[in-house]
């Protein structure tokens, strides 16, 4: 994955590349200013060129960032897919500290479900069809405001 000058006739465009990677210019273009994606070849006519191990990194960068790992971390993986030097353990360590945050995360989102579950059973309780600014979500919401500065 060497940046080299490639020929037309043997690589594609960065539209191409967004359209068969599924991602947009802007991140091909940052992903190749952090280091995560090789510097593009170039054309004769000095546009980027892009080849089948251009597709497959940003695929794999993709997949990645699908999992939800930090671009940071993203990079760390690129570079350990291209080190024969060594092991899988660090892969593995990376996507078991992701594993804990998915998890941090998953039960942060069941707290709140249960949160706004309640807020809406409060609703559908004292005041249903009545006017907005009497809404006891709306009155959750503002307390959780006014509470929120406070504590500043």
């Amino acid at each position: 994955m060497s940046v080299q000058t490639i020929t037309a006739n043997h690589g594609f465009g960065i539209g191409e590349l967004c359209r068969r990677g599924g991602v947009a210019v802007a991140n091909i273009r940052y992903y190749e200013e952090i280091g995560i994606l090789p510097k593009a070849g170039r054309s004769s006519g000095g546009q980027r060129n892009y080849g089948e191990d251009d597709l497959k990194r940003l695929a794999f960068v993709k997949n990645c960032r699908t999992l939800g790992f930090p671009l940071d971390q993203v990079r760390a993986l690129v570079h350990l897919a291209n080190a024969q030097n060594r092991t899988c353990n660090e892969a593995r360590d990376l996507a078991l500290r992701q594993l804990d945050l998915v998890r941090q995360k998953r039960d942060e989102l069941a707290l709140l479900e249960v949160e706004l579950r309640q807020q809406v059973a409060d609703c559908n309780a004292t005041c249903l069809n009545g006017p907005a600014p009497c809404c006891t979500i709306l009155k959750s919401l503002s307390d959780t405001i006014k509470g929120a500065t406070a504590n500043r």
